[in-house]
């Protein structure tokens, strides 16, 4: 494992903005990142040419005709011009991806001031398209058509987990609950897509309104399809920041899963490792976590990547309450990809945001009781593009 330092510079979070995720038909690509350039700029209290650099993160995947969005913030605020702007894109982490270009950026010494903003459009495109685009980050698959498109992948992760953990009486039952606890938190947010308290008994029911959609995942397992965009500015040594940076991690594993442990995410492991241990923390120093639970098995897996319980045994972290809001490490407080809406660029700088609120003290509804450190944990693909920040208030 390669030595980790400290985070040679002081960086923080100054501004953040967040759209509504969710269908919103009468917005673009260009409209979303527009909005939120403005809204981040004003919570920052930054003027157009104070920022050195930008990074757009947007998927896309063949979702809409326009491909090439790093000039978009122009739309915005045309003091921009001439900034150095580059899109960043690694699958489903490609948000948190543009967040650590722009600590990068400003470790490099070549800026003190960073907007990153994540985008994505794509509810306007059919299931099966969708399923199609988002197989673009597959080797095997990807090209290819797919009624389940990645809920199909997760599903076999699911299966898998069932058959070398004897899961087959118990997992359906937690995966349920994780859905359940997401969704309850999910009414707290005021930009999550379903603000609905669904409950353990529908979430845990295959019914009409509940449908399987692979394997053993029902709807309530899968994160929805979504519009949404979330922005943040960065700076160094800032005065009164949101949150700071303590620590950074970013691991990438084989594309081919046969080449891998697909239950250990354990790509994802080493870059929360590097990311605690740049901050000298522990695991048990959190105050809560934001992580990718694109599928209610993946947070389960989280949860045993984090250290929480040994492999196998993720469902006590559920059953003995720790991953609640009162409990020892509460998750996904916002309602997670589950309930807030998976617009994938978008997903990582969301995530920021909204741990950067809870540590400032101004995440409203959402707010818990004066947490001090935060991890985001986000990935693409199946555990591949691993990324991890630790954020001190």
């Amino acid at each position: 494992m390669t030595a980790v330092t400290p985070l040679p510079a002081r960086i923080g979070i100054i501004g953040a903005a967040h759209t509504p995720f969710g269908k919103l038909p009468t917005e673009t690509v260009g409209s979303l990142v527009e909005t939120v350039t403005s809204q981040a700029l004003t919570d920052a209290g930054v003027e157009p040419e104070e920022v050195d650099e930008i990074f757009v993160a947007q998927f896309n995947s063949g979702l809409t005709p326009f491909a090439f969005p790093s000039s978009l913030p122009l739309g915005a605020a045309g003091g921009l011009w001439g900034r150095p702007m580059t899109r960043v894109e690694n699958a489903c982490a490609s948000g948190s991806a543009a967040v650590h270009q722009g600590v990068r950026a400003i470790l490099s010494g070549l800026a003190d001031t960073v907007l990153v903003v994540g985008a994505e459009k794509m509810t306007h495109a059919t299931g099966a398209e969708v399923a199609r685009a988002l197989l673009g980050a597959d080797p095997q698959l990807a090209g290819t058509n797919s009624p389940t498109g990645f809920a199909g992948l997760f599903a076999d992760v699911a299966q898998d987990y069932a058959k070398r953990y004897a899961a087959d009486d118990w997992l359906g039952d937690v995966l349920a609950a994780i859905a359940a606890k997401n969704h309850h938190n999910g009414c707290s947010n005021p930009w999550a897509q379903i603000r609905k308290d669904l409950g353990i008994e529908f979430c845990s029911t295959v019914s009409d309104a509940n449908p399987l959609v692979a394997g053993p995942l029902r709807r309530t397992d899968c994160s929805p399809v979504s519009d949404g965009a979330a922005a943040l500015v960065l700076r160094r040594d800032p005065a009164d920041p949101l949150a700071l940076i303590a620590g950074v991690g970013h691991a990438n594993d084989h594309l081919d899963a046969r080449r891998r442990d697909v239950l250990e995410f354990a790509a994802g492991r080493l870059a929360v490792q590097r990311a605690l241990g740049m901050a000298g923390i522990r695991v048990d120093d959190l105050d809560l976590a934001e992580v990718h639970d694109c599928f209610t098995i993946a947070e389960l897996l989280v949860y045993e990547m984090l250290g929480l319980t040994p492999r196998g045994q993720g469902r006590r972290a559920v059953e003995e309450g720790w991953v609640y809001r009162d409990g020892r490490l509460p998750v996904n407080v916002s309602g997670g990809l589950k309930a807030k809406g998976h617009p994938v660029a978008a997903t990582g700088v969301s995530q920021h945001a909204l741990v950067a609120l809870q540590l400032s003290g101004m995440a409203g509804e959402m707010q818990l009781d004066g947490p001090r450190t935060g991890l985001v944990h986000n990935m693409g693909g199946v555990a591949v593009a691993n990324y991890a920040t630790v954020l001190r208030g």
